[in-house]
């Protein structure tokens, strides 16, 4: 037993959850378009502009199976409505049952 798993216990990692996400990908996606909206509605249309690009590139089944990370939220919200980002690094992936998740690369 090592140190490590003395202190926080054993790490529990099935087989299942790795092989649950089949596709993983990196994006830059780039939000200089929604500076040609109204400034009280850009950070809205920031995050529709993520929903779209990841739709199209990662094709989810429905449109609810497009899950948006709390913390990419966050991020395009962070300086208010007027001004999102310019843009985004973001990682996505799909598991079997087709269920994509949008997460902000750490480091932003």
């Amino acid at each position: 037993m090592s140190r490590e798993e003395r202190i926080t216990g054993p790490t529990e990692t099935t087989p299942a959850e790795v092989e649950d996400v089949v596709v993983e990908r990196l994006y830059t996606i780039p939000l200089g378009k929604v500076y040609e909206t109204v400034r009280g509605r850009r950070a809205k249309r920031a995050v529709k502009m993520v929903r779209a690009f990841i739709a199209r590139h990662m094709k989810p089944e429905e449109e609810e199976d497009l899950i948006i990370d709390p913390t990419l939220n966050e991020y395009l919200w962070a300086r208010g409505i007027e001004k999102p980002p310019r843009r985004v690094r973001v990682r996505t992936t799909k598991d079997k049952e087709g269920i994509v998740r949008v997460y902000l690369v750490e480091g932003q």
